[in-house]
């Protein structure tokens, strides 16, 4: 069995955010994490590689510094990284996003795909079930538990206050929540190992089957009107009363903003 993980390297917003002056995030200049569901959706992989024997391919598009959770990934007991990266792709939202992650794909064998549900930088959740529209296979999202059985998958799809349990043949592409597992840690042996394994980089030149008017920026049709940071809170009202005075007080507020 091939598998081939996506995984995205993310602000880790406890750094703070910066932006571009057109809206875009600057990620060179930020603190980065390995998104949360794709680190999930990572674990969910390996169980398969210790089950199965399956093969993992974790793959990723960023800057040349998203090189970073590939090896993290590797030390946690992934086979290969694949680094896709091109000042051409830079600025891409999600339907550019997908279209090169498939473009990169399509170079591989593959009997199944995970991505994480969402990436906590767009919230979106869009580039999973975008990658499998464009591979023209199934797609299982908001996975909380994953098993084989012979040549299909088997998903625990997560459904409000239920779940369904899906069934399709593979190819399939699985979309993991965080809530799927709990990753493992990466061990000193297997970090050693990570950085003196070769990380495979591909740029435009190794994308397969897409037109470059679907890529980046240029390509993307959703456009960024307006992006901050937090938006900073006045200092607000400190009052002195005693507690009947406070309830009145409180109660007129109250109902001068219409809440009750």
């Amino acid at each position: 069995m091939k598998i081939v993980v996506c995984v995205k390297q993310v602000p880790d917003t406890k750094g703070g955010v910066k932006f571009n002056p057109d809206g875009t995030l600057d990620r060179g200049a930020m603190l980065t994490i390995m998104n949360p569901d794709d680190k999930a959706g990572l674990e969910a992989a390996l169980r398969l590689k210790d089950q199965y024997g399956a093969e993992v391919t974790v793959l990723t598009m960023g800057l040349p510094k998203a090189e970073e959770v590939l090896r993290e990934a590797m030390a946690m007991g992934a086979d290969k990284g694949i680094l896709v990266t091109d000042r051409v792709l830079g600025g891409a939202d999600t339907w550019a996003t997908s279209t090169t992650i498939a473009g990169a794909i399509r170079n591989l064998d593959y009997d199944l795909i995970i991505t994480g549900r969402q990436a906590i930088d767009g919230d979106t959740a869009q580039v999973g079930p975008q990658i499998s529209e464009h591979l023209d296979i199934p797609v299982i999202s908001y996975a909380q538990d994953i098993k084989i059985e012979g040549d299909s998958v088997i998903v625990e799809r997560q459904y409000e206050d239920r779940y369904h349990v899906v069934k399709a043949k593979m190819p399939c592409l699985v979309t993991a929540l965080a809530e799927l597992n709990e990753p493992r840690y990466m061990t000193p042996g297997g970090i050693f190992d990570a950085f003196e394994a070769e990380i495979t980089t591909w740029g435009r030149k190794n994308l397969k089957d897409v037109d470059d008017s679907n890529l980046g920026l240029n390509g993307s049709p959703t456009k960024i009107a307006k992006a901050s940071d937090k938006v900073r809170k006045g200092a607000g009202e400190v009052v002195t009363l005693d507690p009947e005075e406070a309830v009145d007080y409180l109660m007129g507020k109250l109902k001068e903003k219409h809440v009750i």
